[in-house]
């Protein structure tokens, strides 16, 4: 069992590896600059905008409730899924295969994919449609409505539901064993733990999974608002820790990440294609920008303009790489500056804390990798509840959906996620080619929606966006009017309420 588990990793790492340099690492490319440069920059020129839009107030419905979660909240949602285990895991192994330089790619990627993630999530605003929470949309909505390719939708949907919600976090429930396993062993003097203590792990995070996934979208917000600002603080916080315990480190730290980007150390092996290659791809793992699964939560916001949901998301690259990946790049790099031999994966970033702050910081790290993956579990879920509802709105496959998560939860708890890494990165590969077409044919709308944005801005209004600002675009359900869009209340109709409300209880009969 063991060999076939090998050869189906070799195989899958093979054809994946050849997919990525040839196929999604070009289009990635050409697509994120070409964005870029049409858009004047937007990921940098807007960049005070991002901020100013995050905490907009949320427009409500009539009976004075919020359309649907917060701009923040839609955020955090995407921030949920983004930061796990590919900002700590994936990053190390970047630099364990990759070297130092493979940050640089991460980097350089995270910025140009800025402009694709902007431009996926306004387009997911866009062509949104109202369900029983509030919002929902995403690729599959933008390629039916936009393009009116529905099979390339279901595509896009049966590839997400594969790589998100369970080959996933299947890995996430994984690490999440690894972390807490060895933190046990750790605080019980460094022995190794009985064989039972993964299952039992895997069983107590299933049980979580199950609380959040079946108590609805507005939970799963209220969670994650609550909980990724304190998992980001407090991995910056262990961050911060290394670096000055090994301050000494941190120039060369810095200079290595820019001198072997372009493949001139020897040591690690590692020639420039490679290098790029791996930067990239873990780059995409952790950012997903252009991956097609960010605009999921975008589009479940409730926002005044589609433009703002894409500057928000486009903010969420920048958090996700510039801040949590850059992190665990320069604890990995000023902890461990000879790279030969190193492990790779979550093992070498518990090595780094270990050689600085001693053994019970793995207890700290396992706490923060806890949370950073289950967030991301619950992300993950949320992106297939989205996209297997685009498929079929059945209760009962919903209900089905939901157990299949749960159990792959459990499972990755106890399996070897060699094969699943390898099978991941190759589901997520065709997801980001399906998506990156759809997002280049319907590039000119996003170009409309971003000049309608700057000029609203430029003549001092708050933009709103309603339909009949681009009649000739077919597919977009809401935005109907901008009372509807931005939740206005009609004042005279509420005054003449109260003073209704006010003669009945001055003319009511008294007891």
């Amino acid at each position: 069992m063991d060999d076939i588990l090998l050869a189906l990793e070799t195989w899958f790492a093979s054809v994946g590896d050849a997919y990525w340099t040839w196929v999604v690492l070009p289009i990635v490319a050409i697509l994120g600059v070409y964005l870029t440069i049409r858009s004047g920059v937007v990921q940098f020129r807007l960049l005070p905008e991002m901020f100013r839009t995050l905490t907009d107030k949320t427009p409500l419905d009539d009976d004075g409730r919020p359309q649907s979660v917060s701009s923040f909240q839609a955020f955090t949602i995407s921030a949920a899924s983004r930061v796990g285990t590919g900002n700590i895991a994936g990053v190390s192994t970047a630099i364990a295969i990759g070297g130092p330089g493979a940050v640089f790619w991460m980097w350089a990627m995270a910025f140009i994919g800025a402009a694709s993630a902007f431009f996926e999530s306004a387009l997911a605003q866009l062509f949104k449609v109202r369900d029983a929470a509030g919002f929902r949309g995403g690729p599959a909505y933008y390629m039916t409505r936009g393009l009116k390719a529905r099979w390339l939708g279901v595509t896009f949907s049966v590839l997400l539901l594969i790589c998100f919600p369970f080959a996933f976090n299947t890995l996430q429930s994984n690490t999440m064993t690894i972390a807490i396993d060895s933190a046990i062993g750790t605080m019980g003097g460094g022995f190794d733990t009985p064989e039972w203590v993964p299952l039992a792990i895997g069983v107590v995070i299933a049980a979580l999974t199950s609380l959040i996934v079946f108590g609805g979208l507005r939970r799963f917000a209220s969670f994650t608002q609550a909980i990724v600002p304190i998992m980001a603080l407090g991995y910056l916080l262990i961050g911060l820790a290394v670096v000055a315990v090994n301050l000494e480190q941190l120039p060369a730290a810095f200079a290595s990440i820019f001198t072997e980007a372009f493949g001139f150390n020897e040591m690690v092996g590692a020639a420039f294609g490679f290098i790029v290659m791996t930067g990239v791809k873990r780059g995409m793992f952790s950012n997903e920008a252009g991956l097609g699964s960010a605009p999921n939560a975008g589009a479940a916001a409730a926002v005044t303009h589609p433009v703002k949901q894409g500057l928000v998301q486009s903010l969420g690259v920048y958090f996700d790489t510039f801040l949590v990946c850059s992190i665990t790049a320069f604890t990995v790099l000023v902890a461990v500056p000879d790279l030969s031999g190193a492990p790779r994966g979550l093992e070498l970033t518990q090595l780094a804390l270990e050689r600085s702050l001693g053994s019970c910081s793995l207890v700290a790290l396992a706490a923060i990798i806890f949370l950073l993956a289950f967030s991301s579990v619950i992300g993950n879920y949320y992106y297939g509840e989205s996209n297997l509802e685009f498929i079929s709105t059945s209760p009962r496959i919903l209900t089905a959906y939901r157990a299949l998560v749960v159990a792959a939860v459990l499972v990755g708890a106890v399996l070897s996620a060699g094969v699943v890494w390898a099978f991941a990165d190759a589901v997520m590969g065709l997801m980001a080619l399906t998506n990156l077409v759809a997002l280049a044919l319907l590039s000119g709308i996003g170009f409309r929606l971003l000049r309608d944005y700057t000029a609203q801005r430029r003549a001092g209004h708050d933009p709103v966006f309603t339909r009949d600002r681009m009649p000739d675009v077919e597919g977009i359900e809401c935005w109907t009017d901008e009372r509807s869009v931005t939740g206005a209340i009609d004042v005279r109709a509420a005054q003449r309420q109260a003073r209704k409300h006010r003669d009945h209880l001055h003319h009511a009969p008294r007891a």
